[in-house]
């Protein structure tokens, strides 16, 4: 492990060269959070998410390690993508209403073996019917379970509102209308519980929030692994075999990996390790994916002004959603103005030591989303840049 300010001098020499604003992903620290997430699945294979990665080169990069499997993409255009582009297992996480991408699933074989959809509702049978627009290739399903914990008899809810589908009685129904209809084939059962693997349990500064949300957490995990367990069960009954019961994220994986009935796991933002993975117990992962805005101006004393850098995450509008001035480790926003379109205020003692022309490196709140601001990253080894690649949007893909 190298300190902030050595990782910083280095990629300021790596990529002097270079014009910024720029994005960077440090192999080394790529890599050992991919060595990470194995050790944490335990032997189970880790299906890559690739919207938290948004770049093939480094989706191949990781899928070339042993106990890496497959992917777990975002839409439905971005998975036909994928496929013709030679990835072989690709797995739909969200539910798709995109007609004439069914009809290109449904009238080609080789994209109808690589690409299995998600579904939790028998209205999406029925749109993907009305789209084959003649197509006749077996479609192959995944049943999402809704994973979220209720408490209070159901009064309060802790998780995402995601698959309508909660009861493992629901999940063998839907298994039984799909197995009714030709044209369709269950091979799976996934559940993503976000309110898990995707809530820091040790938030600086907020240590009764942090035990609460660790009590939360626990009893979710236990009452998950119950339900997860009859389910699949259940729909085994219905269906006879399952290619795969997929569970999990960054911030859950030995967790889930601990359940008998999960047979792989999905991860992706523990490559990358943005910000919003910095408040877990669980593991402490390298940041490896950053982005330089170039100071422009320095309007007075502990304060520069850096081009741009607003770029918010999803998710419900805070501080969290925005990206973390990282290094030289000190700068804040101003808090009058934020993360600007345009210009980015900064404040601080180490504004006093930047001139006209040095980086300020910024870390992104989520992992993926940082591409879509970027036409490529790249990849640093030591001080150097050994290639540069292309990022969805680089590549002239904006799926969302």
């Amino acid at each position: 492990m190298t300190t902030p300010a050595a990782d910083r001098a280095r990629y300021d020499r790596a990529t002097a060269h270079l014009d910024a604003p720029l994005a960077i992903v440090d192999l080394e620290a790529f890599d050992a959070n991919a060595d990470d997430l194995l050790r944490r699945a335990g032997g189970k294979p880790v299906r890559v998410a690739s919207k938290s990665v948004r770049c093939r080169a480094l989706l191949e990069r990781v899928l070339a390690r042993d106990g890496f499997a497959g992917l777990m993409s975002y839409t439905l255009a971005e998975s036909l993508w994928l496929a013709r582009s030679g990835f072989d297992d690709v797995l739909l996480a969200y539910p798709s209403a995109d007609r004439s991408a069914f009809a290109e699933l449904a009238g080609d074989p080789k994209l109808a073996a690589a690409v299995t959809v998600m579904v939790d509702d028998v209205a999406q049978l029925e749109l993907i019917d009305a789209a084959r627009a003649g197509g006749a290739e077996e479609v192959r399903v995944c049943l999402e379970l809704d994973t979220a914990l209720h408490l209070f008899g159901g009064r309060v809810r802790v998780g995402a509102r995601r698959s309508p589908l909660r009861e493992p009685a629901q999940l063998a129904e839907l298994a039984r209308a799909v197995e009714r209809r030709p044209g369709f084939r269950v091979v799976g059962l996934m559940g993503y519980e976000g309110h898990v693997a995707g809530v820091g349990d040790a938030v600086a500064g907020r240590p009764l929030r942090s035990r609460a949300v660790r009590l939360m957490q626990a009893a979710a995990r236990r009452e998950l692994a119950a339900r997860r367990a009859e389910t699949v069960r259940a729909v085994l009954a219905v269906v006879g075999e399952l290619e795969f019961v997929n569970g999990g994220g960054t911030g859950s994986v030995q967790h889930t990996a601990a359940e008998d009935a999960v047979t792989e796991i999905a991860a992706g933002s523990g490559l990358y390790v943005p910000r919003l993975f910095d408040n877990y117990t669980s593991f402490r992962g390298r940041p490896a994916a950053l982005f330089a805005q170039p100071v422009v101006r320095r309007p007075g004393v502990g304060v520069v002004t850096v081009l741009g850098g607003g770029y918010p995450a999803s998710g419900a509008a805070g501080p969290d959603r925005l990206p973390q001035p990282y290094l030289p480790q000190g700068l804040r926003y101003d808090p009058q103005e934020g993360a600007g379109e345009v210009q980015t205020p900064l404040l601080g003692s180490p504004a006093d030591d930047l001139l006209i022309g040095d980086r300020v490196w910024f870390r992104h709140a989520k992992a993926g989303e940082m591409c879509e601001r970027f036409e490529e990253l790249h990849l640093v080894e030591g001080d150097r840049v050994t290639a540069t690649v292309p990022t969805y949007r680089g590549e002239g893909r904006t799926f969302l």
